[in-house]
């Protein structure tokens, strides 16, 4: 029974998600119906916490502040409610909730989570550096050429 139950909830998830963590900030954009029309809306906020990593109905919880208000919105990840979800900034976080937030200030809070670099492996020294030999070859080699006419 139990593996039966882990398989349907493998099934239901979405894959078109970005992989989350506690830290990233994130832009939710989520279909809202307005009588007969209906329109997209875009959330953009921190993410406090996420619940239910194994079930079939994982939660995240999403903080912005707005005019020094702070908003949450707590928004099931298979729902169709959803149209997408971007990954704008991801942070290191050292904590799996980050329910310390309501309490803090945005200047604290900047200090306690780190931006992560996006790339990550090569930098762009090693890239130039791979590049700089060829590039200055070739001209050597033209010079060689010229000087031997």
């Amino acid at each position: 029974m139990n593996q039966k139950l882990i398989a349907f909830n493998l099934a239901e998830r979405r894959t078109d998600l970005p992989e989350l963590r506690a830290g990233d900030v994130v832009r939710i954009s989520r279909k809202i119906k307005e009588g007969a029309k209906e329109r997209i809306q875009n959330f953009e906020g921190m993410v406090i916490a996420l619940k239910g990593h194994q079930s079939s109905s994982p939660t995240i919880t999403v903080r912005k502040v707005t005019a020094g208000i702070g908003v949450e919105l707590i928004l099931p990840l298979n729902s169709p409610q959803i149209s997408s979800i971007e990954l704008v900034k991801r942070t290191r976080a050292r904590r799996a909730k980050l329910y310390f937030t309501r309490d803090k200030s945005s200047k604290v809070i900047g200090k306690k989570l780190k931006e992560v670099s996006k790339t990550r492996g090569a930098s762009k020294t090693t890239v130039e550096a791979v590049a700089a030999p060829e590039v200055i070859a070739e001209p050597v080699a033209e010079v060689a050429t010229e000087a031997a006419e």
